[in-house]
């Protein structure tokens, strides 16, 4: 079977979240599944090499932003198509914004580009190879499956192939202007409720969603959750309307990657039956985050967003219970500018107890996990979430909110778990500081029964966090939506 990625990050070239590391990572895991997978991303300037290495394919015509070419290179183990188009593209820093943190005033062009050759090579094909599924994915790729059925004269619109859209995360839904509708070649007859329309604008998410012939999210519980208007930010209605083309496949990671037995960037690798090496890790956590050294009580760390859907408020208001329990905190992460002077100000007044890096670095994120006893990750909503599962994957436990794909992968450590010997980390709810504190307590306490303790990292680390299950599931998914295929309803 084949297959069109249409994304706008895949890791390593270009990544800003989770996005990049599931784009990455799922056709490695489907092409075990028999499913060949292209993906399709622009060629943005960290791209510039594969785009020399790389074939010219194709010019596919009248794309929004002008002159385009499609480029065909091998790379980390992917077949990447890269959508060269310098003035949509060639610019610095981040896919989305500007420096100084505003939406790029072109992004509806930049990605509806995207869509649109997306949907060309669903179309056209290219040297023989014609994709039976399109999968976009997140906003960034919605008009994919609308262009791919509206491009086409009303009586011939049956898509030439199926299509399935991915919400990795609604809080993103593309919004723009109703007056970039010609610009896009979209018809001015679909901005309605039924179509694009979304309270005036024109939505990219809600034209994946209404012309894709599936729906998925990255977890059950975050596909339940998008149904109600807590969570589904105005979009509950469609979803619900289409709960029996809407499901929730649960993320995985790269094993390969992600590898305590032979991590590079740990100062000593182990695995379960070798857990005494972490205290190696442990220690050099400590020194690069200068930490007192601490026996009696957890390392927590934090590996993440500073932002409010994150959760890092309410864990500086729990921090005083964390602190009062002898636990000492290591953060590392980047966002909002009051989160990122409230935890500089944190370490500042509790030096030695708490240590924080601003910023990212992927080599450090894997010494955090490869060293710390714990993993804190409060989010008031997350889809699916990977950082727990690098977690469970090091024996580092995870401590999440109960919501979305937090709560699907992390077994709370409560008496009854303890007792079968099932639990994996540790869970709160309501989403308060109050009650994170609370479950932060139960760590501290638990985590005075060493031979408790290990036994949950050993059990954490065993637990599967890969993509086998969810790539087969995809290819389920596949099978019914592409066109000839048995199983496909008519």
């Amino acid at each position: 079977m084949q297959v069109l990625f249409v994304a706008s990050e895949c890791a390593p070239f270009v990544k800003t979240g989770g996005l990049a590391d599931v784009v990455a990572a799922l056709p490695k895991a489907l092409a075990a599944e028999g499913v060949s997978v292209k993906v399709l991303l622009p060629a943005y300037p960290a791209l510039a090499g594969q785009v020399a290495a790389g074939e010219e394919v194709a010019q596919p015509k009248r794309l929004p932003g002008g002159r385009t070419r499609l480029v065909a290179v091998r790379d980390q183990g992917l077949d990447l198509l890269l959508l060269d188009a310098p003035a949509l593209y060639e610019r610095p820093g981040n896919p989305y914004v500007d420096a100084t943190g505003r939406d790029w005033p072109d992004n509806h062009l930049r990605f509806g580009a995207l869509g649109a050759a997306g949907a060309w090579v669903a179309r056209h094909g290219l040297d023989g190879w014609r994709p039976e599924v399109l999968h976009a994915h997140d906003w960034q790729a919605g008009l994919a499956p609308a262009l791919l059925r509206l491009g086409r004269p009303a009586a011939k619109r049956k898509a030439t192939a199926g299509t399935v859209t991915t919400i990795h995360n609604i809080a993103f839904q593309g919004l723009f202007p109703a007056t970039t509708i010609p610009e896009l070649g979209l018809p001015p007859s679909e901005f309605r409720i039924e179509g694009f329309e979304y309270h005036g604008r024109l939505s990219f998410l809600k034209a994946g969603l209404v012309w894709a012939d599936r729906i998925t999210t990255v977890s059950p519980g975050y596909a339940r959750e998008l149904m109600t208007p807590e969570f589904g930010l105005g979009f509950e209605g469609i979803l619900a309307s289409r709960r029996d083309d809407f499901s929730g496949i649960l993320n995985g990671i790269e094993l390969d990657a992600w590898d305590p037995a032979g991590d590079p960037a740990l100062v000593a690798t182990y695995s379960e039956r070798s857990l005494a090496r972490r205290l190696r890790n442990r220690a050099a956590l400590e020194r690069r985050f200068g930490l007192e050294p601490a026996e009696d009580a957890p390392l927590f760390c934090v590996v993440s967003r500073l932002t409010r859907q994150k959760g890092l408020d309410l864990l500086l208001e729990a921090l005083p219970r964390l602190l009062g329990r002898g636990g000492r905190l290591a953060l590392l992460g980047s966002g909002d500018a009051d989160l990122e002077a409230g935890w500089r100000a944190a370490a500042a007044a509790h030096p030695g107890r708490v240590g924080v890096e601003i910023g990212y670095d992927e080599p450090l994120s894997h010494l955090l996990q490869g060293g710390a006893d714990c993993i804190l990750i409060p989010s008031r909503f997350e889809p699916c979430g990977l950082t727990q599962l690098y977690g469970l994957r090091y024996g580092c436990l995870p401590l999440v909110a109960r919501t979305g794909g937090l709560a699907d992968t992390v077994i709370d450590a409560n008496e009854a778990a303890i007792a079968a010997d099932v639990a994996t980390g540790f869970q709160f709810a309501p989403v308060t500081a109050e009650a994170l504190a609370g479950a932060i307590d139960r760590a501290c306490s638990l985590y005075a029964d060493r031979p408790a303790w290990q036994a949950m990292m050993r059990r954490a680390m065993r637990h599967p966090v890969g993509w086998q299950r969810s790539a087969a599931a995809y290819r389920a998914l596949y099978e019914r939506v592409a066109p000839d295929r048995p199983g496909r309803p008519a």
